[in-house]
């Protein structure tokens, strides 16, 4: 009997991590009093941090539980396909960015925080795993 094999490729390139969102009725949030909205903004960070500290804590048992006992064969995408999936997505994304005012606010609003955070994660979170390993 002919088996599949299994692979899972990383890094997930097309986001940075998973994150939650909550949508409320903009007029029924001004109209709660400051504390009620302070609560209700806390508890949206809150149960997002939980949500990605749970991520964390989980994905590497998770992987474990592939690699070893699904015998997933763990691979890291190649440069250049990285490289033309970026130069594809930045394409597609400039192209939507590019029809209306609201998008194209948002996409620059993206990229410049993008462009900041990376700078910091280099000599940060990046430098910090590379120095451990």
């Amino acid at each position: 009997m002919y088996k599949a094999a299994k692979y899972y490729y990383y890094p997930g390139w097309h986001e940075p991590g998973t994150t939650l969102e909550a949508m409320v009725n903009k007029k029924a949030f001004e109209a709660l009093a400051a504390d009620l909205q302070s609560i209700v903004l806390n508890a949206c960070k809150v149960v997002n941090q939980d949500m990605l500290a749970e991520y964390t804590a989980r994905n590497n048992a998770a992987l474990h539980t592939l690699v070893n006992t699904h015998k997933v064969d763990l691979r890291a995408l190649p440069d250049d396909v990285l490289n033309k999936l970026r130069a594809l997505s930045d394409e597609v994304v400039a192209e939507v960015a590019a029809r209306d005012k609201a998008s194209k606010r948002v996409f620059d609003s993206f990229r410049k925080f993008r462009d900041q955070a990376k700078k910091w994660h280099d000599i940060s979170e990046l430098a910090y795993m590379k120095a451990r390993s």
